[in-house]
């Protein structure tokens, strides 16, 4: 199976900090990859690094072969590359509909965004009942699954979530995990998924990467991974 994303050897410095290091990651078409790790082990910038939001130091990021290290996240994007941030980043004073069609700003098939707000719409049906409704009345939930769709609204190759169980009760964690799956299901988006919930990453992915302060120390099938010494003493004491 092909990759449609490569990342190999990336760097990221923080001043003169090191915050990612020799990371090396790949996720293959129609996959879902999960990216663990404690809070400020370096998750969050590989995403970002991989939008081009903060600078690489070194190493590169391939979409489908192509280099796109330094290529504009404008340009990543179109190429499919699209990220659903940590903190949601939604315009609070805006309609859940603005923000929606926000998501599609860079594409002009009227058609096919029609298209994908219905699909967002059979997703989160909670969605097209609040339409008008400012994104920042909305509860946690509602804001993630908004933060979601507006990503699916770019029409994402590789779909990058930060986070997006982050602050949300078990019973919604639980119901965005399977929407994760559905999109990756019936779209064929794959996934690249940054968690600190093990239980919600391990539960929906194929393949795990574990960082520690900004380091790779373990990666393998999910299988594999729940069952290591490292995620075990990292996780569960053990």
């Amino acid at each position: 199976m092909s990759n449609i994303l490569e990342i190999k050897g990336l760097k990221v410095m923080y001043g003169k900090s090191i915050a990612i290091y020799d990371v090396n990651l790949s996720v293959p078409e129609g996959g879902i990859i999960t990216l663990v790790g404690a809070n400020g082990a370096g998750k969050s910038t590989t995403l970002n690094a991989c939008l081009g939001v903060v600078p690489v130091a070194e190493g590169s990021v391939s979409i489908r072969g192509e280099g796109v290290t330094r290529m504009p996240t404008a340009d990543k994007v179109k190429r499919g590359l699209v990220l659903a941030p940590e903190g949601r980043h939604l315009f609070p004073y805006l309609s859940v509909y603005k923000n929606l069609i926000l998501g599609a700003a860079q594409r002009t098939d009227k058609n096919a965004i029609q298209e994908d707000l219905e699909f967002v719409f059979e997703l989160f049906p909670r969605l097209k009942e609040r339409l008008k409704q400012k994104a920042g009345t909305l509860s946690g939930g509602e804001q993630q699954m908004t933060a979601i769709a507006r990503a699916m609204m770019a029409d994402p190759k590789l779909l990058c979530l930060d986070e997006p169980s982050l602050g949300l009760a078990p019973g919604i964690i639980a119901d965005i995990g399977e929407k994760i799956q559905e999109i990756n299901r019936n779209k064929g988006t794959s996934i690249l998924l940054v968690e600190q919930n093990v239980s919600l990453a391990f539960s929906i992915s194929e393949y795990c990467y574990m960082l520690q302060v900004g380091e790779l120390v373990a990666e393998g099938s999910v299988s594999e991974i729940r069952n290591s010494d490292v995620v075990r003493k990292a996780y569960f004491g053990g």
